[in-house]
């Protein structure tokens, strides 16, 4: 059975950073793309970035220039650092993976609440 486990969301002031990791785990031949989405309530979850296993990155306009997304092959990790974050930037933060094992499919991680406020 496959896990996304995140970690890192929290509490943090405008203009400040957090680091979102994201790391998959169980029986997995080789895990793809990988990327972070977010939702706020009463919105369809949005794509934030994604990444390639051969690094190459895709972002959406209202985060390019502050956000930046990484991952680690080997331990099968996919990170978010934010900065300069913003109020709007204020969801729940979802990590998301195309992993192979028996067969080839997306898993979702269970989310972290990053809230962006004074």
């Amino acid at each position: 059975q496959v896990q996304l486990v995140e970690s890192g969301g929290g509490l943090v002031q405008p203009g400040g950073s957090l680091t979102l990791s994201c790391a998959a785990s169980g029986s997995i031949f080789r895990v793809y793309t990988m990327g972070w989405y977010r939702q706020v309530p009463g919105k369809q979850r949005e794509l934030v970035a994604t990444i390639t296993r051969g690094g190459n990155t895709n972002y959406v306009d209202s985060v390019k220039g502050r956000f930046t997304i990484s991952r680690d092959n080997v331990k099968d990790t996919v990170y978010l650092q934010m900065n300069s974050l913003k109020a709007e930037d204020t969801a729940v933060y979802y990590c998301n993976a195309d992993i192979q094992t028996a067969s080839r499919q997306p898993y979702w991680g269970q989310g972290t609440q990053v809230t962006v406020s004074s």
